[in-house]
């Protein structure tokens, strides 16, 4: 669903990735992790057609993000680490304004809008202005409008971030549950949140793929202790 080939990106003199390849298949849910400055943003922009490739391919269900840049964003729902509301809209007002940008026809937009809030569990504050929720509601409304569509492939950068624990746990369950149906790139700092919602992690560092497996086999195909943690790992792949 998502394919990746050789990409490199470059800011001047600066390479921000270089000669990335990865896949990530269908309904598979993807933790993508790294230090600050490893490259991971600049993966994203690049898969959501926000920024052009140095060097390379991407590929995301099928279509090439520099040659067909709008088939990709009809295909891509994204979540932001800052969601993109209109704080004075209400729920209702914003799912169905980003509905009509994302060309769901007018008669069906009552309907995919009640069919994300029901997935995302906000049907109960759709009459509420976005500025007077919660940090907790306000995620979940940013991944109700990255649902809108039903696009194949979903991409959240830090949806956890910020959330007290019990948010947390709620959004990880959520996360888990849109798994299969979608094609899921998980990008977080929070280790522990990867190890409970991601069967598979992708670990860049420097710009580079360090790591890519399954967390149950991270630990043996790195050199490490059976019983080693993601987070021991983590640390090891990306100190130097």
């Amino acid at each position: 669903m998502i394919e990746v080939r050789n990409l490199t990106r470059r800011y001047r003199e600066r390479l921000a990735i270089e000669d990335l390849s990865f896949t990530v298949g269908e309904g598979e849910l993807l933790g993508f992790l790294g230090p600050n400055g490893a490259g991971k943003s600049t993966t994203m922009k690049i898969l959501t057609g926000f920024l052009p490739p140095s060097e390379g391919s991407a590929k995301v269900a099928g279509f090439d993000v520099t040659t067909h840049p709008m088939e990709v964003k009809r295909r891509i729902g994204y979540l932001p680490e800052t969601p993109p509301l209109y704080p004075e809209l209400t729920v209702h007002g914003y799912l169905a304004f980003v509905a009509a940008l994302k060309q769901v026809p007018g008669r069906a937009v009552k309907a995919e809008v009640e069919r994300v809030a029901g997935l995302t569990g906000v049907s109960d504050v759709m009459g509420r202005v976005l500025q007077n929720l919660s940090k907790g509601y306000q995620q979940r409304v940013g991944i109700a409008q990255a649902l809108l569509g039903s696009p194949p492939v979903l991409i959240l950068d830090e949806p956890t971030e910020g959330l007290d624990p019990a948010q947390r746990a709620d959004l990880r369950a959520l996360i888990r549950s849109l798994s299969g149906k979608h094609t899921v790139l998980l990008s977080t700092h929070i280790l522990p949140e990867v190890t409970v919602t991601c069967e598979k992690v992708l670990i860049l560092h420097q710009g580079r793929v360090v790591a890519h497996d399954a967390i149950d086999q991270l630990a043996k195909a790195h050199g490490q202790a059976e019983h080693a943690s993601l987070e021991e790992v983590f640390i090891k792949l990306t100190a130097a």
